[in-house]
Parts: structure tokens; sequence; C-alpha cells
């Protein structure tokens, strides 16, 4: 089953569960890395529309423009970009929202000034999705789920566990990590609200279709 064909069901699984979020959420986020994703505007146009960009990048020294060029670019393809831990760029840029790495999800409340930005937060345990709802958080990406290289210490969840914890979260929450077309489904029976992912769609391994969600 390919990834987005998961997606799709998760996601409609969800808002006939829950209704729909109070911040329309897309379905598929795809997660940028210097390291694994070089060729970040290649993948945006392999995403189906109505996913949304995660960038993080957050060491190139190219951030600004390389912020600039996929706000332009994601508004041609109806997709949303989130800008990780930088409001101010993700406002100068006209971003869709922000993404807070876990340490920085107290923040959340405070963005918003802008409400109709997007708000996700990481998470990595049961007190991290608690800590993000009552911040104010519109969703959380729990992680990791699978293995994953891009964190080999850490121990995944697995998808017994995740489905667990998506269920008691008092937020819409994402699987991340490990993900691709192979385990995907195995998160079939949970209650996320949808996928993120980096590797698996750097290359726009999920496939494109004409829309989400």
């Amino acid at each position: 089953m390919k990834l987005t064909e998961v997606v799709r069901q998760l996601n409609l699984r969800y808002r006939s569960a829950h209704g729909l979020p109070r911040r329309p959420l897309p379905p598929l986020i795809f997660m940028t890395d210097p390291a694994r994703t070089p060729d970040v505007r290649r993948a945006a146009r392999a995403l189906p529309a109505g996913s949304a960009i995660v960038l993080r990048h957050y060491d190139d020294p190219n951030r600004r423009a390389l912020a600039a060029a996929l706000a332009a670019l994601t508004r041609t393809l109806s997709l949303r970009l989130l800008i990780a831990a930088d409001a101010r760029l993700a406002a100068e840029v006209g971003a869709d929202g922000i993404h807070l790495p876990e340490a920085m999800a107290s923040a959340a409340r405070a963005l918003r000034w802008r409400p109709d930005w997007i708000v996700t937060t990481a998470a990595h345990s049961w007190p991290a999705l608690i800590n993000a709802a009552h911040a104010g958080a519109d969703a959380a990406l729990l992680s990791p789920v699978f293995a994953t290289a891009n964190h080999p210490d850490a121990g995944p969840l697995g998808p017994w566990r995740f489905a667990v914890l998506a269920a008691r979260a008092p937020l819409p929450v994402y699987a991340l990590g490990g993900i691709d077309g192979r385990n995907a489904q195995r998160l079939l029976s949970s209650e996320a609200v949808g996928i993120a992912a980096v590797a698996a769609l750097a290359g726009g391994g999920g496939g494109p279709i004409n829309r989400l969600g």
C-alpha cells in the first residue's frame, strides 16, 4: 500500500471519529533535513496537494533564502509551509505556521497572535503530548515510531504504543520516525491524524496523487 493511501485513510478516519480539528491540518508532512533531503524543491514538487513542509535546515546559512523560495513554491503547489523554531522568519516569508521542537513547546500559546497559523510541536513521550496540548498547539509530531537513522539511540515506540498514546492524547497526533511505504500500513489501526516523514518523501517516495484530505 502506498504511503499516500495510508495517509488518506488515517486522515479520513480521524475526521470521522473526532470531527474537523480547530484548524485544517495537512494529512502528510515532509520534514526537511540537510543531510537526507538535499533537494527540497524537488521533493516539494512531488508532494500531493494539501501536504505540508516543515523547513528545518537550522544551521543553513541560506535558510532565509530557502524559506522565501519554498513559500513561493508552496503557494503555487497548494502546499503549506511551516518554519521550524523561527516565528520571525515564518512571518517574514508569509509561511502558514511554525513547528516547535519539544523543548520550545510551551511557546505555542504565545504564537496565537497569528490566529491563521498552524502550530505543531515535536513530542517524544506522554508528558510531552500533555505539555503540547496545554500550550495550545494544534498538533504534535510523536516520534520515533520506528527505528530511524536520525536518532539511532532512541528506542522506537512501535506501532502499538504509538496507537495507545495517539488515542489518549488531548490533541491531534502525527506519526513520525522511520516511516515508509512498507511499514506505514501498520499504523492504520491508530488514531493518528496523519504521517510526517523525512527520507521517505525526499524524492517523492509517497507517490503523487491529485489531492489529500
